[in-house]
């Protein structure tokens, strides 16, 4: 089932796409946030089929992130072993984990505001993980995916000379501007997201081109040992790392004003924003 939010910003409206219709989700639920995804989401859209109505989005229609502000967004870095070495660093043995405030969470095409002065912008195409019910210390992976709301397409953009020129021996400080987490367009929640096909492009030229069996620790893995450390709870966002192909690598330039990066993965969909210097 896939799950959106359409609208202007601050007042998106939950809808869900059955067949090829998007039907208006407000009979059961004022937005998609962490209540909704803790009460069966899918089994409460299947009792209310043939009762919800049809929405008819006009072109244009913007798609809001597909969750409403999370709790927190936890990232996962250096899970794909050829981005770690593109950076300089060896692939980890076990996660390594940061985070990116609430406020960086946008929807998929909004523009990229660039942070006023800085000069290494980077994109980093991710599979994110929207957390459907709470987490904690589970035993293993295999308890793990039934915690799981759904998959959804993510940006995780970096200010790289904030992240590790200036960054004090952390990475958060350089993932928290406004707008720095793109995400969306759906919330899927029956992906199997072991080997899908991930991507980004800069002006419609091939950045990154991997699959996501091809991370370190796969999503059960990521759920199960970060829960080892923190509550997860329903609405949380787990980003899962990025393949290769960044401008940190140094074989291709940062984003400046106007360029346009576009994210896709295989089954949940393509963003597309445009880069917008600061004013």
């Amino acid at each position: 089932m896939r799950f959106a939010r359409i609208g202007a910003p601050g007042r998106e409206i939950p809808v869900v796409l059955v067949g090829d219709q998007l039907l208006d989700l407000r009979p059961l639920t004022p937005d998609i946030d962490g209540a909704f995804l803790a009460a069966d989401p899918v089994g409460a859209v299947e009792r209310a089929i043939g009762t919800l109505p049809v929405v008819e989005p006009e072109d244009g229609t913007r798609f809001g992130a597909p969750i409403a502000r999370p709790g927190a967004v936890y990232c996962i870095g250096m899970n794909y072993a050829a981005h770690a070495r593109e950076g300089g660093s060896e692939p980890p043995t076990d996660i390594v984990v940061f985070l990116k405030p609430p406020h960086t969470v946008v929807g998929s095409d909004d523009t990229i505001p660039l942070p006023p002065g800085t000069q290494k912008v980077d994109w980093e195409a991710e599979l994110a993980i929207v957390i459907g019910t709470p987490a904690w210390q589970l035993t293993g992976p295999d308890a793990a995916l039934d915690h799981i709301a759904g998959y959804t397409v993510a940006n995780d953009l970096s200010e790289r000379q904030w992240q590790l020129e200036i960054s004090g021996g952390q990475w958060s400080k350089g993932k928290g501007a406004p707008g720095f987490c793109p995400l969306g367009p759906w919330l899927v929640t029956d992906a199997d997201p072991s080997d899908l096909s991930i991507q980004s492009f800069v002006n419609g030229d091939v950045r990154q081109d991997s699959r996501t069996s091809d991370m370190i620790f796969d999503v059960a893995t990521i759920v199960a040992r970060l829960s080892a450390h923190t509550l997860l709870e329903p609405g949380d966002v787990i980003l899962t790392g990025t393949p290769e192909g960044v401008a940190l690598s140094g074989r291709f330039p940062y984003l400046t004003d106007d360029d346009v990066v576009e994210i896709a993965i295989e089954g949940l969909g393509r963003q597309r924003q445009r880069v917008a210097a600061a004013v």
